[in-house]
């Protein structure tokens, strides 16, 4: 059967508006793809249906679930179970903004009441991309509920960048590049030695690691978690070492690569003794150039540390030591959530001290600030930062 029914389109494109309010890549690339797949089967199977949509919009294995449920309200809808922020599902509740999660079940005749025409155009119409509420990615984490801490995990869980490539000492068959003489001559061997065509090669590329470090004295008690969170979303696609340091510095990079974010956290806090505690950023820096630099920085580790700023130790000691650091990195990115605090400036003796060693100072208090980090990581030269 072919996909231009005269209301399956528009019916898809509010698919894709709904997977891509619940955290899932709709966007114009996966509906493309999704619309010219389903060319390919018989509308009437229902299950070559879902698979197909599945095979086109999701991209990693965690993203399954939220499919699943969002197929079951979509195009089978279930008998209704009001709660605010979520949309009943066979499979399992289907995490949204309140506000949307009202606007869907109106639109799709989850509520009282039934769907009136061009209803579900204008749900689709007026939906935001990246956040149901564009004031919540503006809005200080210090300044939240417990609800909107709730939808920020969910939007750093589903983290759309990715941090730039770099090149490697390692080549790959290419059509076109620098001739790969091993592997003509290796061919020509099976010509008796004669010289059929010059096979190229490329150099491969591999996004670069990052190593991140976070600052959860007392003073950073109230962005330390959601700080935690975001690594724990980076680290389900980045490869990402993560150390968090008070008085002393604690490696936490096993701990976060579990899959549930809680239990995860919850070990995190009984791993680590002093959260809240006072803080020595130039001495957990000089444990982790003496101890763990050599192990983390290779192959062009960008290093995020994530501090106030706020210091008890020597800021002789701290100068030198994000000196170093920074000499070891491919370049290192300092994250302060007082940045984004109107008035706010770095005076403070650990930041005069830092400050002219790091290559960039950016905020770290809402999720627009974060966004803008991953525009930088995914827009990084592959050369070294020449400084």
């Amino acid at each position: 059967m072919a996909v231009q029914a005269p209301d399956l389109l528009p019916r898809l494109a509010a698919f894709a508006r709904l997977l891509h309010d619940a955290g899932l890549d709709g966007g114009p690339s996966r509906l493309t793809t999704a619309t010219k797949a389903l060319a390919f089967i018989d509308l009437r199977d229902r299950a070559g249906f879902r698979d197909t949509l599945r095979a086109c919009f999701v991209a990693r294995r965690e993203e399954l679930s939220v499919f699943e449920a969002a197929f079951d309200i979509f195009w089978a809808p279930p008998d209704p179970r009001m709660g605010a922020g979520f949309l009943p599902g066979k499979s399992r509740p289907l995490p949204l903004a309140p506000e949307r999660a009202r606007s869907w079940m109106q639109a799709l005749g989850l509520n009282q009441g039934a769907q009136r025409p061009g209803e579900l155009q204008e749900v689709v119409n007026e939906s935001s991309g990246y956040s149901a509420d564009e004031l919540l990615r503006r809005k200080d984490f210090d300044e939240m509920s417990w609800e909107e801490m709730e939808q920020v995990k969910r939007l750093l869980q589903q983290s759309p960048w990715r941090i730039a490539e770099r090149r490697t000492r390692r080549s790959r068959p290419a059509r076109r590049g620098e001739v790969d003489l091993a592997r003509t001559a290796r061919q020509s061997i099976s010509s008796s030695g004669e010289l059929i065509r010059l096979l190229h090669r490329q150099p491969q590329l591999r996004r670069r690691p990052l190593v991140l470090i976070c600052d959860v004295s007392g003073s950073m008690e109230r962005y330390s978690r959601l700080l935690l969170i975001f690594a724990h979303a980076t680290a389900r696609r980045e490869r990402l070492e993560t150390f968090v340091f008070s008085t002393r510095l604690t490696r936490i990079t096993r701990l976060l690569r579990k899959r549930e974010i809680e239990p995860a956290l919850s070990q995190v806090s009984n791993r680590v003794h002093d959260f809240s505690g006072g803080t020595r950023i130039g001495e957990a820096l000089a444990e982790f150039n003496r101890r763990w630099a050599r192990r983390v920085l290779g192959h062009g580790a960008v290093v995020i540390l994530v501090s106030d700023g706020w210091d008890r130790g020597d800021p002789v000691l701290l100068a030198r030591e994000v000196s170093r650091l920074r000499r070891m990195s491919h370049r290192l990115i300092w994250l302060n959530p007082l940045l984004g605090s109107a008035g706010y400036e770095p005076v403070t003796r650990g930041m005069v001290a830092a400050l002219p060693h790091t290559d960039d100072f950016l905020a770290a208090h809402n999720l627009k600030a974060l966004d803008e980090l991953g525009a930088l990581l995914a827009g990084l030269d592959r050369r070294r930062t020449v400084r």
